[in-house]
Parts: C-alpha cells; sequence; structure tokens
C-alpha cells in the first residue's frame, strides 16, 4: 500500500477555506495524482482539506470519506501551549534547539519527560492519536503490534489522505516511531505537499511504513505557481 499524507492548500483560516493560491495548488495536485492514480481519498472534516481534496475526486471520480480524527482542531487541543501574552501556539513552533539537544535526544521514548514540556500533558494526546492511526490502519489491512505491523490483508490500494501541518507532522513521527520532539524539530512540510509512505507486503506478514519522499510540491513548480513556505520563505 502507498499511503499519500498531503497537506491542505494555502489557507484562509478565517474562513476555513482556500486563497485564491491555495485553490491553483489544489488542481495541480489533483494533476500530479491522476498520474499513477489514487484508489482511496480519506480527509479531515475542516474546509481547507476538503477543498484542496475536491479536484482530486472530481478529476478521478472519487468519494471523499471524512475521518474526523484527522482534524486540526483536535490536533490543536493536543499539542498547543499558552504563551505569556495569552496566546497560544503549536508546541513545535519553539527554538529548534529546545526540542532538540543532547538532553532531549537521549530521552527517546521518554520524550515527553523533556523540560520544555514541563506542564504539559503531551503523551496522553499523542497516545489518543496513535491509537487512531491504528485503527485507520487497521480498516486497510495493518494492525499494529509494537513498531511494526502485521499484514492482516494485503492491500495494495493507493490511498490518499488530505490533512493538516500540525496533525500531519506529528502522525507521521507516529508512523516512522520518530519521538515527536525529534521529528517537530527536523522537519516540516509545505502547502499542499505530498508526503509519501510505502507499506510493503512482506511475505512474513510483517510491515512498517517507509518514508519514499517528505513533502513533495513537484506539481507546484510544474504549473508554473509560486511557492513560499507558509507564505515566508521563498523555496
Amino acid at each position: 500500500m502507498l499511503l499519500y499524507i498531503i497537506r491542505h492548500g494555502d489557507p484562509d483560516y478565517e474562513n476555513d477555506s482556500l486563497t485564491p493560491k491555495g485553490k491553483l495548488q489544489a488542481d495541480a495536485l489533483a494533476k500530479r495524482l491522476a498520474l499513477h492514480g489514487i484508489d482511496k481519498v480519506y480527509c479531515s472534516p475542516l474546509g481547507r482539506a476538503k477543498l484542496t481534496a475536491k479536484p482530486t475526486c472530481e478529476l478521478l471520480g472519487l468519494d471523499c470519506v471524512i475521518e474526523p480524527w484527522t482534524s486540526e482542531s483536535k490536533a490543536w487541543e493536543k499539542f498547543s501551549i499558552k504563551c505569556g501574552d495569552g496566546s497560544a501556539k503549536w508546541v513545535f513552533h519553539q527554538q529548534t534547539t529546545l526540542l532538540k539537544n543532547d538532553q532531549t535526544i537521549d530521552l527517546g521514548r521518554q520524550w515527553h519527560e523533556a523540560e520544555v514540556f514541563a506542564g504539559l500533558n503531551l503523551k496522553k494526546g499523542y497516545d489518543e492519536l496513535a491509537a487512531d492511526s491504528d485503527g485507520f490502519l487497521l480498516k486497510l489491512g495493518y494492525r499494529r503490534q509494537g513498531s511494526i505491523y502485521q499484514i492482516v490483508k494485503k492491500n495494495t490500494d493507493r490511498v490518499a489522505v488530505f490533512c493538516h501541518q500540525g496533525f500531519g507532522v506529528t502522525w507521521m513521527s507516529h508512523l516512522l516511531q520518530i519521538p515527536p520532539h525529534l521529528f517537530w524539530s527536523s522537519f516540516d512540510v509545505s502547502h499542499s505537499s505530498i508526503s509519501l509512505f510505502e507499506f510493503e507486503n512482506n511475505a512474513d506478514g510483517a510491515t512498517t511504513p517507509k518514508c519514499l519522499c517528505l513533502s513533495d510540491t513537484s506539481h507546484i513548480y510544474k504549473e508554473g505557481l509560486p511557492l513560499r513556505y507558509n507564505n515566508i520563505l521563498d523555496i
């Protein structure tokens, strides 16, 4: 099975929609996914994700199945923190050296005990996301057992999940068994980008997802569209 984790296009957060640029990105993305086809489409319930998925579904004649657990709103509740001025931000939107340093690298599975996370119950939210992920993948034929997946039913589908940045990078850390603080401080995804994971159907009945590409935006370049990472940095 190939699992495509796709971030929504350039967002209009105020209206939970896409900007004109985001709609062009979604159209370009549909052409990219149509190249080799998609068998199933799943999506966050939020508008910006659904609008990103819409051109792909229309082009390929697919239904869009809503997966509430992939909502950015749920991830925000679990992985946001209050700032001194009363505002809030993602827990991973901190200086990277606070998340990844000699002390935190050595924590491994005890990542949530890092000093930077003091007073936060991040493990509970992470475990909930992991359980939701496990339930979703079981529907696709893969049952997690520890750090690997047992192949309940071989799946050769190409499966797309249209979702979000905060949710997506946290889910990817679980899939790859990389502690989230290390993934958060090392990797990110751009608007409308594709991150691709292969679940190889091995003969011994066990598998583990391999990342074949992260934050691919080749469709943006092919269509000649401007690309700025988070509308901050030209890339």
